[in-house]
């Protein structure tokens, strides 16, 4: 018979991303950006983008996190475990918004619409890795064995999450470099589709 039910919250943030128990909380915000050419809207990205802390440097998009564990701990027959578990990952992404477009030629117009479609695709895509990583914390502390005092099964969950949160900054990280390294291919690749869905009358010009 459970003699105590104890409930604890570890709020824990990680980097500045479906299916499954954790609970995802998501918002959105965006900086505006001007500029009439490719160049000038470059400067303004690099002038009005969020500021990374993992980088120092500012960026055209960025999505912050925070993950929170909600965890109930029972006590019965001298051991102490961990009863229930939900894991809320709240993630905030910021987005570019182009001022200018009604003044710009279509070419311009075009690489914005690709490039801005891409920067969205890539900050979700950060919050698709977040929740993946919430829902394997949660299982994690779910299936996590008894051990003999709470005190330890606190301890425990903590060196849980530590873990878990260390590998999502880590599939975080591997996900820009990769997606940095494939940029310009991947945009180009983009671009062409999009022209060519334009020149076949399925997008506006």
């Amino acid at each position: 018979m459970m003699n105590r039910l104890f409930i604890s919250a570890l709020i824990l943030a990680g980097l500045v991303v479906p299916a499954g128990a954790a609970n995802l909380v998501k918002t959105y915000s965006y900086f505006s950006v001007g500029g009439r050419t490719l160049e000038e809207i470059e400067k303004e990205l690099s002038k009005r983008g969020p500021q990374v802390k993992t980088t120092g440097n500012r960026h055209p998009g960025a999505t912050r996190m925070v993950f929170t564990s909600r965890i109930g701990y029972g006590e019965k027959d001298g051991s102490c475990r961990i009863m229930a578990a939900t894991v809320t990952v709240k993630t905030h992404v910021i987005l570019p918004r182009w001022r200018q477009r009604a003044k710009a030629d279509a070419e311009t117009r075009v690489f914005w619409d690709t490039l801005s479609s891409d920067i969205k695709r890539h900050e979700e895509s950060h919050v698709v890795i977040a929740k993946n990583h919430a829902r394997e914390l949660e299982d994690a502390l779910k299936s996590s064995a008894a051990q003999k005092t709470c005190a330890q099964a606190t301890a425990k969950a903590k060196e849980i999450t530590a873990k878990i949160l260390e590998k999502h900054d880590q599939a975080q990280l591997q996900f820009d470099r990769v997606e940095g390294v494939n940029f310009e291919r991947r945009i180009l690749r983009l671009l062409r589709y999009r022209m060519e869905r334009i020149d076949n009358g399925r997008l506006p010009g």
